[in-house]
């Protein structure tokens, strides 16, 4: 594979909630869970499961950072 993004984040799937439209990956990327939005149709093209390998790919414009109070 071969992307522009440079942030990739290989990790294991750790749960997939399907929604009428849209479901919500989570992948643990090493203790931390990064979740994502995608399409139930991209989902299935992909063939993620619970327990399947799968990378968080991170390109934005804008970051937003925050500290704890």
């Amino acid at each position: 594979m071969k992307i522009s993004a440079r942030n990739v984040l290989p990790g294991t799937v750790v749960g997939i909630v399907e929604g009428a439209v849209t479901s919500h990956v989570r992948i643990d990327i090493g203790g931390a869970v990064v979740t994502a939005s995608i399409t139930n149709e991209a989902v299935a093209e992909l063939g993620l499961k619970v327990g399947g390998r799968a990378s968080a790919v991170v390109k934005a414009s804008d970051v937003m950072v925050g500290v704890d109070d």
